[in-house]
């Protein structure tokens, strides 16, 4: 082992101990997932005594830095979770499930509005709400490589936008515009053609869509006004902040700030569902723990950022999580933010645990958890995922 202040601290092999720690965090909340928020917390505190204790780290000038975007995502992440409740109360979703007409086109069309649910809603929230879609309009029948469709669907939506997923939302808040990650629809557009063309093969086999007719749930114009004001309001208070405060805008956690007044205020006219709130909290302190542990990582050591470094991060988010991957990128630096953001965000899409969308799913149809079912029937994802890299590369190009 050798030490080097200036890297990082100590080394074996020629890497910092640092990102060994990371490493194991990360396989320990792959292989620990009922106590993952423990292993996340001991995997931070790891690190941080490592790089605190035996190199040159500033820990007060990080904290400065780090503490408000921290405050800042998760304050988005738990809002966005009550924007995607106020979504589901409202039967807004829920109509579209007797108006889709029979056979494949219904089956498609199912997951186009999931593809473009999930670029105004969370990603997780628009795969929950898309599997539950499903299982009304297939009558319960739901095809495995069609549920893998609905999580892919959701992750490849909100690829190109900022409140879409959890790894645009943090690309945003470190101050890239939301024009820099639009061209990931690029690749998005082409990855979903890849998966709707084989799931709807895959459902229509195995249960045919049957048409049901319009329903007759009533729509709650009061809960999609919230949503809708909640969302202009939020991208309107970024643009404002940076366009006066410029870097200052950082050190406040004023995006989410404004998406909780406006939540606050909808509250007069529709209760929020308080148990949204906890649950999405509770797996905050997981993704808090991981980012700042990613956070400590030396970026200097990491490869160089291109092409190639970014499918290899698409590949990866596969297996661990894409959030703390997003983060190691956007403090390296040197990225084609669009695609990173398609890589990262629809790369875990290839299996079961690589994403939060393919867990939520997997928690309410349990034969999602098998590893070797995801792959036999979500062939398809891989191939989407590949097909929508090399798309999005040839027409949009590399431009970090």
């Amino acid at each position: 082992m050798t030490a080097d202040a200036s890297a990082g601290g100590p080394a074996v092999a020629g890497i910092p101990v640092v990102f060994l720690l990371f490493g194991a965090t990360l396989a320990g909340v792959l292989i620990f997932h009922g106590r993952a928020w423990v292993v996340a917390i001991a995997g931070l505190a790891l690190i941080a005594v490592v790089r605190v204790g035996f190199s040159r780290f500033d820990v007060a000038a990080h904290a400065a830095e780090e503490v408000p975007k921290l405050l800042n995502l998760v304050g988005l992440l738990v809002g966005f979770s009550v924007l995607a409740d106020h979504f589901e109360a409202s039967h807004a979703g829920a109509r579209l499930a007797g108006l889709l007409p029979a056979g494949r086109a219904g089956a498609f069309i199912l997951l186009l509005f999931i593809w473009l649910l999930s670029g105004v809603l969370d990603n997780i929230a628009a795969a929950t709400i898309g599997v539950g879609l499903a299982a009304r309009a297939f009558a319960g029948k739901v095809h495995l490589g069609y549920l893998i469709a609905v999580v892919a669907a959701a992750n490849a939506g909100g690829a190109g936008s900022v409140v879409g997923d959890t790894t645009t939302t943090m690309i945003w808040l470190d101050g890239v515009s939301p024009l820099r990650v639009l061209p990931a629809y690029v690749g998005s557009a082409a990855a979903l053609l890849v998966i709707a063309s084989a799931a709807t093969r895959q459902q229509h086999r195995h249960a045919p869509l049957a048409a049901r007719g319009g329903g007759d749930l009533p729509i709650d114009g009061w809960r999609i006004a919230i949503v809708g004001t909640a969302l202009i309001a939020l991208v309107s208070a970024n643009v404002v902040a940076k366009s006066l405060l410029g870097a200052r805008a950082d050190r406040v956690p004023l995006t989410a700030a404004v998406l909780w007044a406006v939540i606050a205020a909808g509250a007069l006219a529709r209760p929020v569902h308080w148990r949204s709130v906890r649950d999405a909290a509770g797996g905050s302190v997981l993704l808090l723990a991981l980012v700042s542990a990613a956070s400590l990582m030396p970026v200097d050591r990491l490869p160089p950022a291109s092409w190639r470094t970014t499918l290899g991060l698409g590949l990866v988010s596969s297996v661990f999580d894409n959030i703390p991957l997003t983060k190691l990128a956007l403090d390296q630096g040197g990225y084609d933010w669009a695609l990173l953001a398609y890589a990262a965000g629809f790369g875990g899409s290839m299996l079961w645990f690589g994403s939060s969308a393919g867990v939520a799913v997997a928690t309410r149809f349990p034969e999602a958890r098998s590893t070797l079912g995801w792959l036999r029937a979500g062939w398809h994802v891989p191939v989407a995922f590949f097909v929508g890299f090399a798309a999005q590369y040839a027409i949009a190009g590399w431009h970090p």
